[in-house]
């Protein structure tokens, strides 16, 4: 008895020995994942440590992420001084709208290149992923000499017009690739039920598309919101439609630059796109992954 016990002993620990090496790959890979996570972190952590700095402390400080003293005044400053409230608000209205008129356009563009078999079909896609490899400078001026000629400068439509009516191709082939491989049995099933082609879209189809719909959602909102030419050339004379973006502009100075201002005004910039990122993280990579499969 004493003999099967001990060879019982032996084998326990060489089995919690053979599972203590197994484990080291996954340690040295959780740390590595750290690292490079730390590291991807950091620039965003100085740049809220910046927000809370003195200008001079900014620099001064180097790398040392913890304010000697916390200004929260900075924040005032962006908010109130650089009008920063009445940017987040034309902000706001641009994103919400071309999210809106991009989503719905793209939806519609991918559902027919997807589900209807007409001519000319694989010559519109062969456009569509070529204008993917020309720059985005070179449709500023002709945009800007459209929007010139039909009075939309210096407004808030014509932001929100100038910006939806790109080709938005990457939108386009993620829904393309989803409705691609739904059952053609839905669609039939809404055509038995006298359904037209806009109600087999919106009541049907595009439900469907959620996952898509919410990628598609995420990265028009980061591109949007983040997008500086296009309102840049849109607001010159009007200063009071400027977005958060443009708005940035007024920190910088002939002779000096107001480093910890910019800085909260950054923060004040990112905090909506990170909390819409969080919400719909998972519904992004749900999306990109359905419209791979196919």
């Amino acid at each position: 008895m004493t003999a099967i016990h001990e060879r019982s002993e032996q084998t326990q620990r060489a089995a919690r020995k053979s599972r203590w090496f197994r484990r080291i790959p996954v340690w040295l890979g959780t740390l590595v994942l750290l690292g490079l996570a730390a590291i991807w972190i950091y620039p965003f952590l100085w740049m809220l440590s910046a927000a809370l700095k003195d200008p001079i402390e900014v620099f001064s400080a180097g790398l040392d992420l913890l304010p000697k003293d916390f200004r929260w005044d900075n924040f005032r400053r962006a908010w109130v001084d650089a009008h920063f409230g009445q940017y987040l608000l034309n902000t706001v209205l641009v994103t919400i709208a071309t999210v809106i008129i991009v989503v719905v356009r793209t939806a519609m563009a991918g559902y027919v290149l997807a589900r209807y078999a007409f001519y000319g079909r694989k010559v519109v896609l062969a456009i569509l992923v070529a204008t993917l490899f020309v720059p985005a400078g070179y449709t500023i001026i002709p945009v800007v000499d459209l929007a010139a000629r039909l009075h939309l400068l210096n407004s808030i439509a014509g932001m929100v017009i100038a910006l939806s009516g790109g080709a938005h191709v990457a939108s386009i082939l993620l829904y393309l690739g989803y409705f691609h491989r739904l059952p053609r049995e839905l669609e039939e099933a809404a055509i038995m039920d006298g359904a037209g082609f806009l109600r087999t879209f919106f009541s049907v189809m595009l439900p469907l598309a959620g996952p898509v719909t919410a990628t598609v959602t995420l990265m028009t909102f980061m591109a949007t919101w983040n997008a500086f030419f296009l309102p840049l050339v849109f607001t010159f004379s009007r200063p009071d439609l400027r977005t958060l973006s443009v708005g940035m502009l007024a920190f910088v100075g002939e002779n000096s630059t107001d480093w910890s201002g910019m800085a909260a005004a950054a923060t004040i910039s990112l905090l909506p796109v990170v909390t819409l990122f969080i919400l719909l993280q998972r519904y992004f990579v749900e999306g990109i992954a359905g419209a791979v499969k196919s």
